[in-house]
């Protein structure tokens, strides 16, 4: 990776910031916290968007990792993949489902919910919108709870956001974390 488009802040003033935007102080020890603390009001939103599905979501976390690892994937966005290859192994995903993403159609691992989630993924990243097709399977595997289907679309968005951001501003991983786990081995995406 090249130098970050905007400069991290250092700890101590990540830190600071954090406090200042009632952003948790553990996030700030993030590359893309010291990044987007440089504007606490955004960072602040954009934690409690992303804090919102990740610790009081409706959808399944199993669900919503493999949405995020085949977004990383899609994008080439090797901090998405990185941090949430941690987040997603810590719930129980196994590496191998992990790395079935990469490739769903062909995986064996991944039932009717997994298929109708990473096709939804799918068509927002590469179109910009569920499908007919991909909504209806999501309507039947996650059994048509409103909730549920409008925090998959917006956690889809949002981490496709979160990938624009990323690669945008150039945000390095965390120092001594090891790219594209487990194996290194990174998308074909410029």
């Amino acid at each position: 990776m090249t130098t970050p488009r905007v400069p991290p802040l250092p700890l101590d003033e990540a830190k600071a910031a954090a406090d200042e935007a009632a952003v948790p102080d553990y996030m700030a020890e993030l590359s893309i916290f010291q990044v987007l603390l440089n504007h606490p009001p955004l960072a602040r939103a954009i934690n409690d968007l992303l804090a919102t599905m990740l610790w009081h979501g409706s959808l399944d976390p199993r669900l919503r990792e493999l949405a995020i690892m085949r977004i990383g994937w899609l994008t080439g966005c090797d901090y998405e993949w990185t941090q949430h290859w941690r987040v997603a192994s810590r719930l129980g995903v196994t590496p191998d489902d992990l790395l079935g993403v990469r490739d769903w159609p062909s995986h064996d691992g991944f039932g009717a919910a997994e298929r109708a989630v990473l096709a939804a993924t799918d068509d927002v990243v590469l179109d910009g919108v569920v499908s007919e097709r991909s909504w209806a399977a999501c309507e039947r595997e996650l059994l048509g709870e409103s909730t549920v289907l409008l925090e998959l679309v917006t956690a889809i968005g949002a981490w496709r956001m979160v990938a624009s951001l990323l690669r945008s501003l150039r945000v390095p991983l965390e120092e001594g974390v090891s790219s594209w786990p487990p194996d290194g081995r990174a998308p074909n995406v410029d």
